[in-house]
């Protein structure tokens, strides 16, 4: 099996499975860092189940949640949603606010909005794989060199997109705790990548799905924040903001958010009314109580335990792992992205660490538009306790040196 073919199969997995993973023999992987999904002990079942049983036990609103509903979303959502990215820095009405199914669907609609086949979209490499398969149907060219450090200026990216006979139509950065690598996007590297985007005329999509998960340091401002303290207002920004309910308190009921000026939002409806419609009336309802009441509490429920087994995989791998590889030290989110200090290849560790230590992780390779990462792999910390993480790790460092025996 490929490496492609591989991280292939792990994406599929990720959005399906927790816990229980199985090796292409169908044995149970005992040690899994692949799915970069929460853990399902953190979610909040009771306090649903009763939400959702007083939402229909009640006749008005148990008619309301199973019926047809407006496209944008459920407005008491849409105002808190506002409310909470004024708390974020982000001036903004419900107008500017568009609730999805999660933001994967918000990731195609933009696609779909902005891009024509032959265009270019500028990002990070690695980058994410579900904007990756989000975009795919636009078919689309990649220019990579966007990232704390670049040196991307408006004439190259325009001639490299002339080159493959498109133009730069759309750039998408994930500044804080980036799957895969967990790197977070400095101050001075987002306000040069706002004057980029501005420079091109194009839209910057921000996919802020971890912000809430910091474990350590200050927090950054947005870049629809930044974008707004420079323009003056949200309808003439250039950020697009997707946002997500998925690592705080359910990726289940898909409820994610796009923020943005007016104008898009109103485009964005559109596509949305000829896709499904409306959300689920009853999943966004849920979400909203949950929302007003425990978001905080939920939040730092999460932080708390992502934290300690992000301690646990960092000294695991100092432990374990220090003369065979490089690694990220994030201050968030749910990844550490490693690199192999020679060039073995990611996806030939895995084979072995699947088939002779039953530990898996995604290899880096997929998360490149083109060539790239051969010697990378993501590791997440998510769904493995820190004693599991210690072992999981040692079991890719023995993995490892069998393949340089």
């Amino acid at each position: 099996m490929s490496g492609e073919e591989l991280v292939e199969r792990f994406a599929e997995i990720e959005g399906v499975a927790y816990v229980v993973l199985y090796d292409a023999r169908g044995a149970v992987v005992a040690h899994t860092f692949a799915g970069g999904i929460p853990d399902a002990q953190l979610l909040p079942v009771r306090r649903t189940r009763a939400v959702m049983d007083l939402i229909l036990a009640d006749p008005e609103l148990s008619r309301e949640a199973l019926q047809y509903s407006t496209s944008e979303g459920y407005p008491p959502l849409r105002a808190w949603l506002a409310d909470h990215m004024g708390r974020l820095g982000v001036a903004c009405g419900a107008d500017n606010v568009l609730v999805t199914c999660g933001s994967q669907q918000a990731l195609e609609f933009l696609g779909r909005l902005f891009v024509t086949p032959g265009d270019t979209i500028l990002t990070e490499g690695p980058t994410y794989l579900g904007a990756l398969q989000a975009f795919a149907p636009n078919e689309p060219f990649y220019d990579t060199t966007l990232g704390e450090g670049s040196n991307a200026t408006p004439e190259a990216c325009r001639e490299l997109a002339e080159r493959t006979g498109g133009r730069v139509s759309l750039a998408y950065l994930v500044p804080d705790f980036a799957n895969p690598t967990g790197r977070t996007m400095s101050r001075k590297a987002r306000l040069e990548h706002i004057a980029l985007a501005r420079e091109l005329g194009v839209p910057l999509i921000e996919d802020a799905a971890y912000t809430a998960l910091r474990y350590d340091g200050d927090n950054q401002p947005s870049m629809l924040a930044l974008d707004i303290d420079q323009c003056g207002d949200i309808d003439r920004s250039c950020i697009i903001y997707c946002g997500t309910f998925s690592k705080v308190i359910s990726p289940g009921m898909r409820v994610g958010w796009v923020v943005a000026a007016a104008p898009i939002i109103e485009k964005l409806v559109l596509i949305k009314q000829a896709s499904d419609l409306n959300s689920p009336l009853l999943n966004q309802m849920c979400i909203h109580a949950l929302a007003e009441t425990e978001y905080e509490d939920l939040a730092t429920r999460a932080r708390t335990t992502y934290r300690e087994r992000r301690d646990a995989m960092l000294g695991a791998l100092t432990e374990h792992m220090t003369g065979m590889a490089r690694w990220t030290e994030p201050d968030g989110g749910l990844f550490v992205w490693l690199t192999l200090d020679d060039e073995t290849d990611a996806s030939t560790l895995l084979k072995t660490a699947l088939d002779n230590y039953n530990v898996a992780f995604v290899p880096g390779a997929g998360f490149y538009p083109g060539d790239g990462g051969r010697n990378k792999l993501r590791l997440s910390f998510s769904q493995s306790t820190p004693v599991q993480i210690t072992e999981g790790i040692a079991r890719i460092a023995a993995a490892y040196r069998s393949l340089q025996s």
